[in-house]
């Protein structure tokens, strides 16, 4: 795997609900270390398009290649073994399993040794799970939730995690906290793929926005340049 070998690079992906048209040709890779905002109003195809990355919503045409290998349509089990790292929306920890089983069940081993996403390291970036560790999931606050959901997430030490709305429902207070631990895994070289409501947190994170308006992107570039047009998020993001 060579650093210019992207992590992720999805060609022309199409993608149906039925006789829905969802997706219609995206178009976007990302490499180590850069983090990526996929933008766009509720209904856009967003989460459609982190659904086929993942294998969990078929693409019916196009292409999606993890390190250069073609894996469109691949079971999601095998997709997560290859690097690819999930904190789904809704969080979906498993609430009849205390924090330090949520932790493990997942966990994989990493490659890079002392920098590996252990158990150990875990509770050292998160100290509340530390202090929750024999808590059961369903006895979390919201906010401890996402955290674990994000955690559970490092474990299996991924070298791209994507986050789909990590922060919804969220006080602004535990928001900021989400915000300065994205920016902590970002820090590390893990790639991300951020897709989130708050717009402006976003911006402020990633390297790269893409813009999808129903199902098509209608904007990809540098985010400094989104940031630098203000009649581009007045049209497609109401900002």
């Amino acid at each position: 795997m060579t650093m210019n070998v992207p992590i992720l690079e999805v060609r022309n992906l199409h993608a149906h609900y039925g006789a829905s048209h969802i997706l219609h040709g995206i178009n976007f890779s990302i490499k180590e270390g850069e983090c990526i905002s996929l933008l766009g109003r509720n209904g856009m195809g967003k989460t459609t398009t982190i659904r086929s990355i993942f294998g969990l919503t078929a693409a019916t045409k196009g292409q999606i290649k993890i390190f250069g290998y073609d894996v469109t349509n691949i079971s999601p089990h095998i997709i997560s073994r290859l690097g690819l790292g999930l904190v789904p929306e809704g969080r979906k920890i498993f609430p009849n399993l205390n924090v330090k089983e949520n932790l493990i069940m997942t966990a994989r081993p990493g490659r890079n040794g002392s920098l590996d996403w252990t158990l150990e390291r875990i509770l050292q970036t998160f100290p509340r799970l530390e202090e929750r560790l024999s808590n059961m999931g369903n006895q979390l606050s919201g906010g401890e939730q996402q955290i674990l959901a994000i955690a559970r997430a490092l474990m299996t030490n991924p070298q791209l995690l994507i986050l789909d709305e990590a922060t919804e429902g969220l006080a602004p207070l535990i928001r900021k906290q989400i915000w300065a631990v994205v920016r902590q895994i970002k820090e590390t070289g893990i790639a991300t793929i951020i897709v989130d409501k708050n717009v402006d947190s976003q911006l402020k994170v990633s390297d790269k926005s893409l813009i999808l308006v129903k199902g098509r992107v209608v904007f990809s570039g540098d985010t400094s340049k989104l940031i630098a047009n203000p009649e581009i998020q007045r049209q497609y993001l109401s900002i």
